[in-house]
């Protein structure tokens, strides 16, 4: 994965200048090519409930406009020319100001360059943050925009930060897949996975963007369903390679919390990140989601290993590293609380909420193997029931076979909805809390669509 990957759309600041006589023309070429949001620009206006406003490439006579009866074509030019109204003017110049990505200046350009405007870049004004677009969130049917949601859900991203749309995915399948620990399960995932990406049955289209996640899901299910030999419960179709949930709880207990204590190393990486992105060194110095939070949850971390493994220059090295980050975290609390005694009082009060904060959150972890006892134990007594009534022959078989199949059912849905929302639980409160300290502003493009009707049947120019 590139660097650049992981960063939003990069944006840039732009004026669109035209005579003030071919304004009209050069907005109807930004409206139709949709990559502008227009800046302050008028009131959004309330849709009619029908196709939608279109324009034609050039202002039409208003004798063809009634003669046609076109409201949408109506709609569009009332669209521009509140548009036009806010520009600003110079002379015989007018420009209208915006944010758009940078990637489509040339073939805006290009376009506006046929009535004569221009498309000129300004500076990024300082202090004035950039609107966000998370990569693949204009195209929908991407892959990368079938992700999107996981991440916009939680919030608009600030422009400073990391995109972590691919990783926070990969997270959430992986975390899915340990609490739904099924060969059989999985499978059953990577066939409705299928089933989506196909657009079948017709019922199923209105969720094909969730392809991906069901098709991580399926195979992350699967996979740790062979570590557990768990297909359908354990049936030994599979061998086991790792360990079996109900005969380990607590070897799978320390593994859930050691990948969580992994994870939250992660979040703090890019949180660190961040942090020096929309505030310099000092923000990435002093914030709780930064060095010192990291410092103190390493040194904690590596502190309690010293003790549990009896290397004491291990752990006093964490002990060190977490009071450093302690120093480091009531300094900067002390400053953002003004100073003073009461100050002191208040870091010193969230200085401890930090470090209680710290250990709930590493222990939250723990419902990964909860939950994969859970779906276990469900399996096991399905498969358990079905096998004794098929022992007895006859028509307890068919009952058995009964049992099987709606046994399954049940436990593959309310397994399957109780791991999707503990796994976005675990990712947003735990991981996306350190990455991101504030929200930022959606990229809201402008767009009108540009009809073809004057290349068909000319209308006259007004």
């Amino acid at each position: 994965m590139r660097w650049p990957d992981l960063l939003p759309v990069r944006m840039a600041r732009v004026a669109v200048v035209a005579p003030a006589e071919s304004l009209r023309d050069a907005l109807a070429r930004v409206a139709d090519a949709g990559v502008v949001e227009p800046d302050p620009g008028p009131p959004k206006r309330e849709g009619g409930g029908g196709p939608g406003p279109a324009v034609l490439p050039f202002a039409p006579d208003p004798r063809w406009l009634a003669e046609r009866s076109r409201p949408d074509v109506v709609e569009g030019e009332a669209w521009l020319e509140e548009h036009a109204a806010a520009a600003v003017r110079k002379g015989h110049v007018a420009a209208v100001v915006g944010w758009m990505p940078r990637a489509a200046h040339a073939g805006l350009a290009a376009r506006l360059a046929e009535v004569g405007a221009a498309l000129v870049r300004l500076p990024h004004p300082r202090g004035v943050e950039a609107p966000t677009l998370l990569r693949g969130e204009d195209r929908k049917d991407s892959l990368r925009g079938s992700l999107v949601p996981l991440v916009e859900t939680y919030g608009p991203v600030p422009y400073a930060d990391l995109d972590p749309t691919p990783l926070a995915w990969a997270a959430y399948v992986l975390m899915f897949g340990i609490m739904f620990g099924d060969a059989g399960h999985g499978l059953m995932l990577l066939a409705l996975a299928a089933a989506l990406a196909a657009g079948r049955p017709r019922p199923l289209a209105r969720w094909r963007r969730a392809w991906p996640f069901v098709l991580g899901a399926g195979a992350a299910g699967t996979v740790f369903g062979v570590l557990y030999g768990e297909f359908f419960g354990p049936t030994h179709v599979v061998p086991r390679l790792w360990l079996s949930p109900l005969d380990s709880p607590v070897e799978l207990m320390v593994f859930a919390v050691g990948l969580g204590a992994a994870l939250l190393a992660g979040a703090y990486v890019l949180g660190i990140v961040n942090r020096w992105r929309e505030g310099g060194w000092s923000a990435a110095l002093y914030e709780p989601s930064g060095i010192s939070g990291a410092s103190v949850f390493l040194g904690l971390g590596a502190a309690a290993g010293g003790l549990h493994l009896h290397r004491a220059v291990l752990a006093v090295a964490g002990a060190a590293v977490a009071v450093l980050g302690l120093v480091l975290a009531f300094t900067g609390f002390l400053a953002r609380s003004g100073g003073g005694g009461a100050g002191a009082v208040e870091a010193g009060v969230e200085l401890f909420d930090l470090v209680v904060r710290l250990g709930a959150n590493v222990v939250s972890f723990a419902r990964l193997a909860a939950f994969g006892l859970t779906h276990a134990a469900l399996a096991a007594v399905v498969w358990t029931g079905t096998a004794a009534l098929w022992r007895h022959g006859g028509v307890m078989q068919v009952l058995a076979a009964a049992l099987f199949v709606l046994g399954t059912e049940v436990t593959f849905a309310l397994e399957a909805l109780v791991a999707g929302v503990q796994a976005l639980r675990l990712e947003y409160y735990e991981l996306f809390s350190r990455l991101f300290n504030a929200q930022g502003r959606p990229f809201r493009p402008w767009h009108i669509r540009m009809t073809a009707e004057e290349v068909d049947a000319p209308c006259p120019r007004a």
